[in-house]
């Protein structure tokens, strides 16, 4: 059976709605965060436009470790305070680049990534992952974006 690929809309104030919505009926009542994490990661890469990438790096042993994601290969383990998932969780703060080029320290793993946002994920007030979004764009994300992965981030916690 072939379930027909759900149209977002493209005005962000709907966007992230629905995808707040959508990301709960998901992993609502489901006790397996992987199986959560990678759903969330298929969500977001269906549903915006103009990224190439869009997953998950878990924190372990005092580093980042790839978790569930979709997109292109990508870096295995991220020091903290290195390129933009590190620096995200050594500065505890959603950081948002709009050229990754011009970013002090920054990992190409995929070459075609030109601008980045990560949203640190916390369980019980510490940081457990970074949720990482790239796209081959510069300047993709904005406030908006911003502000509604925040809160997509605040729906995982709620979960996980």
């Amino acid at each position: 059976m072939n379930t027909p690929k759900l149209t977002y809309p493209t005005a962000k104030d709907s966007l992230y709605p629905l995808l707040k919505t959508r990301l709960t009926g998901l992993i609502d009542g489901i006790p397996h965060r992987i199986s959560n994490l990678a759903n969330a990661s298929a969500l977001l890469y269906e549903a915006l436009t103009d990224i190439n990438w869009a997953g998950f790096y878990l924190m372990e042993n005092g580093r980042l470790i790839l978790g569930p994601f979709q997109g292109r290969p990508a870096c295995v383990e991220i020091t903290v305070g290195s390129g933009v998932c590190g620096t995200a969780v050594q500065k505890d703060r959603t950081i948002l680049v709009a050229n990754v080029h011009e970013f002090p320290g920054h990992i190409a793993c995929d070459s075609a990534s030109n601008s980045e946002i990560v949203i640190p994920i916390h369980k019980d007030g510490q940081i457990i992952g970074v949720l990482d979004i790239d796209s081959p764009s510069l300047s993709r994300f904005d406030e908006e974006d911003h502000k509604g992965l925040e809160s997509f981030v605040k729906t995982l916690e709620e979960f996980l």
